[in-house]
């Protein structure tokens, strides 16, 4: 019997002699992340913040620029998985919900001399308390008719700029001004640097919210609102929790997005943004934070993509402005096809089945030496 023990410890590494499979199984066990959600979780920010600062020094401006997108579509998006995987809510209104956080740090930035974190917090507050404003109506609603809701908010919220011009700028919008980067560091990296903090920092948070027992009522509620409030969940309390908290982090990516862009006007919040939002959603894989990271770069290099693609063929002005829009419903077709989990759904089913062939092939390697 021991030395059967010793052998199943061999399968661990092939051709590793059964005394020393011990030794890298106990190595491999302090490799493990710590099981407490917010240790592994700062863990893992602090090493991927390590990585991206390393990137991000060694990248243009222009490269570090669209970075700094990614991190704010990233916050945005994760919110939107929470709100729409996780508690099962659709919401084709973010870019509403984005331009209310970018307005209201313009306006902050035009009319007083807060300081830069309070205003991205005012920024943060001011689309959470729309979230609740849309989410108590939006717990009587399901399926097609709340996402209708939402799209009509999208649609509302950019004629009332237009309309008190003299306050949001109209047209010409408002402008941001990015705080001053210390030293000599560049002003597109500085700002990159700080949308990736906000971008680390939301996912270590909502990470957190899905671990604990809200994020166990979000799914049950999710899965099964009879149930849910069978079993003592508040279920239009619940819904209305997750509406608020993704309205935040749509409020600080659009936030982010004024600073980036230098103007806030409505012409940087269209429809189509909402509807793009929920289509990265879904490619990147609904529910999955990790998933929101590959939703966020399609957000922002599509674009990039299609321009290219528009000069070499030579295509119109008609066919350039809605090619995006093209290309992103192609790969959406192409995503649900290949990997109706999303892209992170279909990378986690690839390393399962890669992780069980070579166990396979391992097995088969030591069989002759249990044989012998």
């Amino acid at each position: 019997m021991s030395g059967a023990g010793n052998l199943a410890d061999a399968d661990l590494l092939p051709g590793t002699p059964p005394d020393a499979a011990g030794a890298d199984r106990s190595w491999l066990r302090h490799l493990r992340l710590p099981e407490q959600p917010l240790a592994r979780h700062l863990i893992l920010a602090l090493g991927g913040g390590g990585i991206l600062y390393l990137v991000t020094s060694s990248l243009s401006p222009y490269n570090d620029f669209l970075v700094g997108e990614i991190a704010l579509y990233l916050i945005a998006l994760a919110g939107l998985s929470l709100l729409t995987g996780v508690n099962g809510q659709i919401s084709l209104g973010h870019g509403a919900f984005m331009a209310v956080g970018a307005y209201t740090i313009a306006l902050l930035m035009t009319h007083t001399q807060l300081n830069f974190i309070l205003e991205l917090l005012a920024s943060v507050g001011a689309a959470a308390v729309l979230g609740v404003v849309i989410g108590v109506p939006a717990t009587r609603l399901k399926g097609p008719y709340l996402a209708g809701m939402t799209l009509l908010l999208a649609l509302a919220l950019p004629p009332i700029a237009d309309k008190w011009s003299s306050t949001f700028g109209g047209d010409q919008g408002l402008t941001t001004t990015v705080p001053t980067a210390p030293g000599n560091i560049n002003p597109e990296e500085w700002l990159t640097w700080i949308e990736l903090l906000g971008a680390l920092i939301t996912l270590v948070l909502l990470a957190n919210f899905l671990r604990s027992r809200f994020g166990r009522m979000l799914r049950a509620v999710r899965d099964d609102e009879i149930a849910a409030s069978l079993a003592g969940i508040h279920v239009a309390r619940t819904k209305v929790t997750a509406f608020v908290i993704s309205a935040a982090c749509a409020g600080l990516a659009g936030a982010f997005l004024g600073l980036s862009t230098g103007v806030v006007s409505t012409g940087e919040f269209p429809l189509p943004l909402s509807i793009q939002l929920l289509a990265a959603m879904v490619i990147g894989g609904t529910g999955s934070l990790m998933g929101m990271w590959w939703g966020a770069v399609l957000l922002v290099y599509l674009p990039q993509w299609s321009t290219s693609i528009s000069s070499h063929l030579n295509l119109g002005s008609d066919v350039s402005a809605y090619l995006a829009t093209i290309i992103f419903g192609a790969v959406l077709i192409v995503a649900m096809i290949a990997a109706p989990s999303g892209i992170q759904g279909g990378l986690r089913l690839a390393w399962g089945r890669a992780v069980r062939l070579w166990s396979g092939l391992t097995r088969k390697q030591i069989q002759p030496t249990r044989t012998g």
